[in-house]
């Protein structure tokens, strides 16, 4: 009778071990694999899917974003991909054409600036002039287009994944809250540099959508359409607009290194600062679109007179996943 007993208990634990194992494998497997692009979106989607997806950024912080071409292993990650996230408006067009050739027939290609502006609203300007047709892609900089942009995500991951929709509803809220206080602390900080001062100067041309949302103004994008070097007239021509405006700070990035931002800033007289981002994340405890974009607008506002500390209650931090 005891040999039975313990028989009959070592069969219930053995069978307790396998289905504790099988459930976990079946939610492992059951986890939709999203694969995204640049690391700002790479990060709201993991704010908004959480612990229930797996999720492949496959364009590495620090790489310009426009000239990134696929490498031969990102083959097989837009293959097992169930979600495909990219900005669009023409940024990923390398990765968009090889996701188009290899990913699953059922796998759903979401470009998110296509999604949430209309085509009369996209911007052409200094780096994107409307004749080479491709508009300007840094939506994701206007804070109240990165809401848009998370609500599409959620209701996409909601109809990918029905049985976590709650799980990414409740996710998103949250994140659209933490966005509505980055966004109101954008216009106070912006209103705090005296009005003469609210202009951009920078290399690349980042802020087309950033800057009228706010109240500023680009006056000059540095970088040409084909991603060169300006020229000797071209350089003259941003020096004296500089000097006629008399904007105190130009602005570059280290995605973007470049001397001639040095020169036109000596040359000029104002400051040159180096360190804005449009689509690299700062380093921990920072380490999200929120901190990247709390970190340039304390940089733009310090250098054109204004006062940073508006930002100074902003969380930074990614809701768990």
């Amino acid at each position: 009778m005891k040999i039975f007993m313990n028989s009959a208990a070592m069969l219930l634990y053995t069978l307790a071990l396998f289905f504790h194992h099988s459930l976990l494998a079946s939610d492992s497997r059951e986890k939709p694999n999203v694969v995204t692009t640049v690391s700002p979106i790479t990060n709201m989607v993991q704010n908004i899917g959480g612990v229930h997806i797996r999720i492949t950024g496959i364009v590495p912080d620090g790489v310009d974003s426009h000239t990134f071409e696929p490498i031969p292993s990102d083959i097989k990650t837009l293959q097992a991909a169930d979600l495909i996230v990219m900005n669009g408006l023409d940024l990923e067009l390398p990765t968009l054409t090889l996701a188009e050739k290899v990913k699953k027939a059922a796998t759903p290609i979401l470009q998110l600036g296509n999604r949430a502006l209309k085509e009369e609203d996209w911007r052409y300007d200094f780096s994107f002039p409307r004749e080479h047709g491709h508009p300007n892609p840094h939506v994701w900089l206007d804070i109240e287009l990165a809401m848009r942009y998370t609500e599409i995500i959620r209701e996409e991951l909601s109809a990918l994944d029905p049985a976590n929709r709650a799980a990414y509803r409740a996710n998103a809220a949250a994140y659209l809250g933490k966005l509505q206080k980055l966004h109101q602390a954008i216009f106070t900080c912006v209103g705090t540099i005296p009005e003469k001062n609210r202009k951009l100067v920078t290399y690349h041309d980042s802020f087309a959508y950033f800057a009228p949302r706010y109240g500023m103004t680009v006056i000059a994008a540095v970088q040409p359409a084909d991603f060169s070097e300006p020229g000797p007239q071209e350089v003259m021509n941003i020096i004296k607009q500089i000097k006629k405006t008399g904007v105190p700070a130009i602005f570059g990035s280290e995605v973007f290194p470049s001397k001639v931002m040095e020169q036109i800033a000596r040359e000029a007289n104002v400051k040159f600062i180096d360190q804005l981002s449009d689509d690299e994340l700062p380093a921990p405890p920072h380490h999200s679109f929120i901190g990247m974009m709390a970190g340039n607008v304390v940089i733009m506002t310090e250098a054109l007179g204004g006062n940073p500390d508006c930002m100074a209650k902003i969380d930074t931090g990614n809701i768990g996943f």
